[in-house]
Order: C-alpha cells, then sequence, then structure tokens
C-alpha cells in the first residue's frame, strides 16, 4: 500500500484518500484559440512519462479535498516529497 503525506492536513494516509490528477506544472496557454490544433493536442495529451523522478499532481479527496504536488520515482513507486500547489517544484538533487 501505498502512503501518502498530504502537505495540507499534515497527515501520512493510504493512497486511497487521494486521488491522481495528472502531470504537474502544466501551464495552460493564455488564449487556447490561438494555438493550433498540434499545438492543442500536445497541451491536451502529450505528458512526459520518465523513468524515475517524477513530478505530479494529487488530490486529498477524502480529507480537505486540496489539490498539491509530489514528487513520485516511477521505478519504485516511493513518494519523495508532497508540496503545496503553487510552491516551486523542489530541486531533484536536494531530495536523494
Amino acid at each position: 500500500m501505498l502512503l501518502i503525506h498530504c502537505p495540507y492536513c499534515d497527515e501520512t494516509l493510504p493512497e486511497a484518500e487521494f486521488t491522481y490528477a495528472g502531470e504537474a506544472h502544466i501551464v495552460r496557454p493564455l488564449d487556447p484559440s490561438a494555438q493550433t490544433d498540434e499545438q492543442w493536442e500536445t497541451f491536451m495529451f502529450i505528458r512526459r512519462n520518465p523513468k524515475g523522478p517524477h513530478y505530479e499532481r494529487w488530490r486529498h479527496l477524502h480529507g480537505c479535498a486540496r489539490y498539491f504536488n509530489a514528487v513520485r520515482d516511477t521505478v519504485t513507486d516511493k513518494f519523495l516529497t508532497t508540496y503545496k500547489a503553487g510552491e516551486p517544484r523542489p530541486d531533484l538533487e536536494s531530495l536523494k
């Protein structure tokens, strides 16, 4: 069972309390109507899928219901850290 730390509630709880919400730090285009079909496709569907640390967005669905970001290693499935939405992404070197 995965345990995830909610940075808002300051609790570490089972994964069933949370919902995965995609890759973190994806910026929506300011003017979507000015995007070409290819640019819009990239924004909507193309995501990184790294082997190793990955920045993700999660929601504490059965708790405070807030979104937060996490760094999870996709090889080990271990959460390296979690941090509040809007905070800068942590340096991966500092997590080792």
